[in-house]
């Protein structure tokens, strides 16, 4: 079997990351912040260690400034529906996923204002690109770091830069670069970013999170779920610092566990081994499926330009019918379709039939990236021939 959808779920996880897990449901299993023994104390200290790591390798000084959440989904739906209220302007890329996609459609119903930036061909823009469509009334500017269906990696840095410039939060989603490429909130200026914790992090699903920026006022973004933080319990009102206030409820202290694990792993490889690792799995990916006539490749040519996902089409089939051959014949394990987004689809001109992603990750081999191309190379021939 070869596993080649990294972008979805990573898998497989570093043997730490169940024992992490193991440990915690065997050894502590009790709710940070909800007691004072020794076991509450351990619970703390694992989700601690959680924090750490993340503000360690998203480049954050105050691991207090790490919230976790179920998801980046659900971190991107506290940004959106905390920021925007009604007249409110948000400017966002033409290759955003449905998290982003489907809360601004439901605030629009409210009376916010949505424009959705044109990218190139390859899914790619600029800070310039951006700037044309701000107007006044623009609260927040919103971007992922890496489409998950073509892997172009957008200049964050110059967004950034350009949001300070005119005053406007910006809020990247990094689901797909969390991990895999070098990121520097405090450095790039960044002031919210979304995380998933099951993708390059290497932790298990279910974990996740929002890095605040030291310089974001977060009296600017009500807490969307409020309830019981362990903190402050004489009070009616939720409390109003980092990280309770975005806390709310009993933490999934048993994947936070196994996230810190995984991250902790992240950091002892390096982020700039693991870039290179996989930009040679793209690139190989890349040079293999060029050769093969009736296979078109989307996005950036040059895997220097992308994350580690390759989207493409075969001539006269179907990516659902492609993704089922190269399982069943060939133990390629792949996704087809809309990858959850289909704006970035309508960008790249391949809605509604979507593609095929191979999304390659660190534990794939050159071996693998090899069989995989010639997998494809079998499949793309019998629709030639067939």
């Amino acid at each position: 079997m070869i596993y080649l959808d990294n972008a979805a779920t990573s898998w497989p996880k570093p043997p730490g990351v169940a024992d992490a897990m193991v440990r915690f449901l065997r050894d502590v299993g009790a709710s940070p912040g909800r007691s004072g023994h020794a076991l509450a104390n351990e619970a703390e200290r694992i989700r601690l260690d959680a924090r750490e790591a993340v503000a360690e390798l998203l480049g954050l000084r105050n691991p207090l400034r790490v919230v976790f959440t179920a998801n980046a989904t659900a971190a991107l739906n506290l940004v959106l529906h905390g920021l925007l209220t009604p007249g409110a302007h948000v400017v966002i890329s033409g290759m955003e996923h449905n998290a982003v996609m489907r809360p601004l459609r439901s605030l629009e119903t409210g009376g916010a204002a949505v424009t959705i930036v044109p990218c190139g061909a390859d899914g790619a823009l600029t800070a310039a690109d951006i700037e044309e469509y701000l107007r006044p009334t623009t609260r927040l500017l919103v971007v992922n770091h890496a489409s998950n269906v073509c892997g172009t990696v957008q200049p964050v840095g110059e967004i950034a830069a350009l949001a300070r410039r005119h005053g406007i939060a910006l809020l990247v989603d990094a689901a797909q670069t969390g991990g895999c490429r070098p990121i520097d909130v405090t450095g790039d200026g960044i002031d919210l970013l979304a995380f998933s914790g099951h993708k390059g992090l290497l932790g298990p699903t279910g974990t996740g999170g929002l890095v605040i920026h030291e310089d974001f006022d977060i009296d600017r973004l009500p807490a969307l779920i409020q309830g019981g933080t362990g903190s402050r319990s004489e009070h009616e009102r939720q409390p109003d610092f980092l990280p309770d206030k975005y806390e709310a409820g009993t933490p999934n202290i048993v994947g936070l566990a196994g996230l810190a694990a995984g991250v902790r792993f992240v950091l002892e490889r390096g982020v700039e081994a693991i870039r290179r690792h996989e930009q040679d799995l793209t690139g190989r990916l890349l040079a293999g499926l060029r050769e093969i006539a009736g296979v078109r490749i989307l996005g950036p040519q040059d895997a220097g330009q992308r994350a580690a996902v390759v989207s493409f089409t075969v001539a006269g089939r179907a990516s659902s019918d492609v993704a089922y051959e190269l399982e069943q014949r060939f133990g390629v394990l792949c996704r087809p379709g809309l990858h959850c987004a289909p704006l970035a689809h309508r960008t790249l001109g391949t809605l509604p039939g979507g593609t095929v992603r191979f999304a390659p990750g660190l534990f794939n081999t050159v071996e693998q990236i090899a069989a995989a191309v010639d997998a494809v190379r079998e499949v793309a021939g019998a629709a030639t021939h067939g």
